[in-house]
């Protein structure tokens, strides 16, 4: 039995337990991580998401702005708070980015990448 736990909205694992996993143990991580908690068989088959054409497809179409988005929610921040990361930014100018009414410039994409640890292109 091989147990899972996952960030919102990514496939990256936040740590995995393999082999003869206790039920009570099961049953923590159920109560503690709800449906982000996952159990795989052995002979589940695990693909690599970014390796499917549809991924390579679908990211093409992904704006920098929701990129912002997805990357803000994934680390559970508001728009204000991602604001005050990026120095003083309002509420509404990074809504203004994210929805592309709202250019980032490289030096904003440069501290988006920081803040995310995500390549700086995804911001560009």
């Amino acid at each position: 039995m091989l147990a899972v736990v996952k960030k919102r909205r990514t496939n990256k694992r936040l740590f995995e337990i393999k082999g003869d996993i206790p039920e009570n143990i099961v049953d923590y991580f159920k109560a503690q991580y709800g449906t982000d908690f996952e159990i795989l068989s052995e002979a589940d088959e695990l693909i690599d998401i970014f390796e499917t054409e549809w991924f390579k497809k679908t990211s093409k179409t992904v704006t920098p702005g929701e990129n912002i988005k997805i990357y803000r929610q994934n680390l559970g921040l508001t728009q204000a708070q991602l604001g005050k990361r990026l120095g003083n930014f309002s509420k509404q100018n990074i809504s203004d980015m994210e929805n592309g009414r709202r250019g980032i410039s490289k030096e904003i994409a440069k501290k988006l990448s920081l803040i995310f640890e995500m390549s700086i292109e995804r911001f560009l």
